[in-house]
């Protein structure tokens, strides 16, 4: 992956939209098998920290499981994870506090 692309979607998983951060998180999932380590790592830690503020439930998700497809690339270790242990699980679908749980426990 080129560097502009890199940033471009590092910036869309930003953006104050959810439509579009859902949709960003959405193409990390499509493009999983194209990242270098640091590339999974970086987006994997972006999205752990974006997901422990995600006030979205849908965007949540998607980043959730964008996370979950970085980590199945074996570059993502559990560390790269810790904002997520910022997540209440308790103010979440529980569906959504298992993946957190899950993730962590990785």
């Amino acid at each position: 992956m080129n560097s502009e692309v890199f940033v471009s979607l590092v910036r869309r998983t930003t953006q104050e939209d959810p439509r579009l951060r859902e949709r960003a998180a959405d193409e990390v999932t499509d493009r999983v098998n194209g990242y270098s380590e640091a590339e999974a790592v970086t987006l994997a830690t972006l999205l752990s920290a974006s997901a422990a503020h995600e006030a979205n439930a849908t965007v949540l998700e998607a980043q959730l499981h964008a996370i979950v497809e970085l980590t199945s690339t074996g570059h993502v270790k559990v560390e790269h994870l810790h904002y997520l242990r910022e997540i209440d699980c308790s103010k979440i679908p529980t569906s959504l506090g298992e993946y957190v749980v899950d993730l962590l426990e990785e």
